[in-house]
């Protein structure tokens, strides 16, 4: 990818987390519950490696600790917002392993259990991005590691961020994983902004093709 690209996408999402507070965003949780239910539901190790994907300053982390994993990671392009999380974590940040990386460039050491991504595929809407991030994911994730994508439905916003996103139904998510990855199920679900107003989510879990 070229390097105007990349250095533009990260000085925009620096600037989102150093004018804007928490709650000055449309994608701000309280708490995670969706992600939060699913991810408990696999009945997962403690130990289990689990990477959150474009988190931000979201509270899936704190979320994870709280549960008792010991294993977290957090990959953001964001330098200020990795931050932000830090400070809020005080001492347990030290539990975390923190990346800062654009996904398109990130370049995984270790493979992961659950691969967990609310709102960051949305953002990735040329094609070649698209089938990278596919590859990415299965390079990443274990032999038996499941994967946990939230994005913008066809009944999503235009626009986020300032920004163009995907849009994406089930079928079509599916298309994009189907080569190493078995679609498990979706869901949609509306998330009300900070704002007020009301964004619908397309939620699909995904575990290995079995290799024979």
């Amino acid at each position: 990818m070229a390097f105007s690209i990349i250095m533009k996408r990260k000085q925009h999402w620096e600037n989102v987390f150093s004018t804007k507070t928490e709650k000055e965003v449309s994608w701000y949780q309280q708490y995670p519950q969706t992600s939060v239910d699913f991810i408990t539901a696999l009945e997962l190790s403690s130990d289990a490696k689990i990477i959150d994907i474009g988190g931000g300053d979201s509270y899936l982390i704190d979320a994870l600790l709280d549960l008792g994993y010991t294993n977290v990671t957090l990959l953001d392009i964001s330098a200020n917002a990795i931050e932000r999380v830090k400070k809020r974590l005080g001492d347990k940040a030290s539990q975390v392993t923190f990346i800062e990386s654009d996904i398109l460039e990130f370049v995984p050491v270790e493979q992961y259990d659950l691969w967990h991504d609310r709102a960051c595929f949305h953002f990735l809407t040329r094609k070649e991005d698209i089938e990278q991030y596919a590859e990415l994911a299965d390079k990443a994730i274990t032999k038996k590691g499941r994967m946990f994508i939230g994005t913008f439905s066809e009944e999503g916003p235009k626009r986020c961020s300032g920004l163009d996103i995907n849009h994406c139904n089930e079928e079509s998510l599916s298309l994009v994983f189907e080569k190493d990855f078995q679609l498990k199920g979706c869901f949609s679900e509306n998330h009300k902004t900070p704002f007020g107003t009301t964004q619908n989510f397309l939620f699909c879990g995904f575990k290995r093709k079995n290799i024979v």
